[in-house]
């Protein structure tokens, strides 16, 4: 699986909102300014070639459905994530993230209670 650039995770996170849809109903649901109807309609073939989506065809007209699962791209995405940039180690992503979003001891300690909670349930 490849990682998607920014403006196909744009059109993927709407494809999967949507479930199925067509190439009009991407750029209605996108922030303005809106995009012209072939720079969707590009992204969305790639994504295509990419074996992200596919399309059933009514003459002309395509209705587009996501291949690939969101859950599954969201692993992908953030064990990459955490291998490329924290070392491969959780407890590095973890850390990072309660220093920068200056976590409070309430919430640390809801962390933790949530991640014993984990650790019982693999026991």
């Amino acid at each position: 699986m490849k990682e998607l650039t920014k403006a196909e995770d744009q059109i993927m996170q709407i494809l999967w909102k949507l479930k199925k849809t067509f190439v009009n109903d991407i750029i209605d649901e996108l922030p303005s300014p809106k995009p012209a109807y072939n720079t969707v309609s590009t992204i969305v073939r790639i994504l295509e070639t990419k074996g992200f989506v596919d399309h059933k065809a009514y003459g002309k007209t395509h209705e587009y459905f996501p291949l690939i699962a969101k859950e599954k791209y969201t692993r992908f995405y953030l064990n990459n994530m955490v291998k490329g940039h924290f070392d491969g180690s959780l407890q590095n992503l973890v850390s990072f993230f309660a220093n920068e979003n200056k976590l409070s001891v309430n919430e640390i300690d809801q962390l933790v209670k949530h991640l014993n909670e984990i650790k019982k349930e693999k026991k």
